[in-house]
């Protein structure tokens, strides 16, 4: 069987084909490609913005996933695209996408949950049998376990996601959004030598970001960053900083991206340590765009390591959002006997997690 994915929930617009073997052999990516809306640095993309890029790119992409896969129409068996949660005007460009493909086409469609497509590709692409989720990306942020057909949220964000937390600050600073915000805060984190306290707040199996986020802005803002140019000076005094935490000598945009870095996944940690210890798993799996990050991966992994386990987690293209996971989950749906008709392919802003029938699980 094979399976054309769309996904468009944010500010990538996303195309992949994937092929499950009728042997029951391992599923093959047979193309795998996407492009980005990145607005200038200091700001954030726009819905309408977003989805006129996605209107603008869709028929380049899904024609160009087709050669790259080497198949045609007559070989694609139904038409996934991603239903929600996402950004509502992105997320209705590829909806119609989608539709209109499945009339030109006569090939059925499958709705499917941004969150769930992550998780199954994660799980296709590593191998991991039954781990806890952590999902953490620029809208989501849950701790998650599956059982009875269903993937469970244990915990969650109480405000903004932790890739919107990257994202905004990153506007502050003025680091640019090509090829990601969050990219480019881990590579300045890299060079940061002085840890800041920064608020901590976790609350029993969620967390919450916006804290953190205003106060380390706060700190940001005496860097002396001029809105028009994104200038920005690299240094901030200790008299400056007095009033916002003790630091030793100068303070670095690197530092500040370090302490921040090192204070959210500590956080992202702890939570999925306490699933972990409820469930009784020693085995991680991090999805999702801000799930690329080499030292969340790596704190992780000295936490999984500590308990008997290990974490799982694949590169940029599994993690940040991709049409692949939309087909993969889609596909495993379809084989499943689900379809969405026509007149319900529609699209949510809020499509929790939880509200899928895994049917595909035991």
């Amino acid at each position: 069987m094979i399976a054309i994915g769309l996904e468009g929930s944010a500010n990538k617009l996303a195309v992949g084909v994937m092929l499950h073997p009728k042997d029951g052999g391992p599923a093959q990516v047979l193309a795998n490609i996407r492009h980005t809306y990145s607005p200038p640095p200091g700001e954030g993309f726009l819905p309408k913005d977003t989805a006129q890029h996605h209107r603008a790119w869709v028929v380049k992409l899904v024609k160009q996933s087709l050669q790259e896969a080497r198949v045609n129409v007559e070989d694609i068996d139904c038409i996934c695209y991603t239903k929600g949660p996402g950004m509502g005007a992105p997320l209705q460009s590829a909806a119609i996408a989608a539709r209109t493909l499945s009339l030109l086409w006569g090939k059925p469609l499958v709705g499917v949950n941004h969150c769930v497509g992550h998780i199954e590709m994660g799980r296709c692409v590593t191998g991991a049998s039954n781990p806890i989720v952590l999902y953490v990306s620029g809208g989501n942020t849950q701790v998650i376990a599956y059982s009875s057909q269903r993937y469970r949220i244990f915990g969650e964000t109480l405000d903004i996601a932790v890739g919107n937390c990257l994202d905004r600050f990153a506007r502050v600073l003025y680091i640019p959004n090509d090829p990601a915000p969050g990219y480019n805060i881990e590579q300045l984190a890299k060079k940061g030598k002085q840890l800041v306290e920064l608020p901590y707040t976790v609350k029993g199996m969620d967390c919450s970001f916006s804290g953190v986020l205003a106060y380390v802005e706060s700190l940001a803002n005496s860097l002396g960053i001029n809105g028009e140019s994104g200038a920005a000076s690299e240094e901030l005094t200790q008299a400056d900083s007095d009033d916002k935490g003790q630091v030793d000598g100068k303070l670095t945009r690197a530092d500040l991206c370090f302490s921040l870095q090192e204070t959210i996944y500590a956080m992202l940690v702890e939570i999925s340590e306490r699933a972990m210890a409820h469930v009784g798993s020693k085995d991680v799996l991090i999805v999702g765009g801000v799930g690329s990050n080499e030292r969340l991966q790596e704190m992780m992994g000295i936490m999984a390591r500590d308990r008997g386990g290990y974490v799982y987690a694949t590169d940029e293209r599994y993690c940040i959002d991709n049409g692949i996971m939309i087909a993969q989950a889609g596909l495993m749906a379809y084989k499943e006997g689900f379809r969405t008709k026509l007149e319900d392919a529609t699209c949510t802003q809020r499509f929790r997690t939880d509200e899928v029938l895994v049917t595909w699980r035991d």
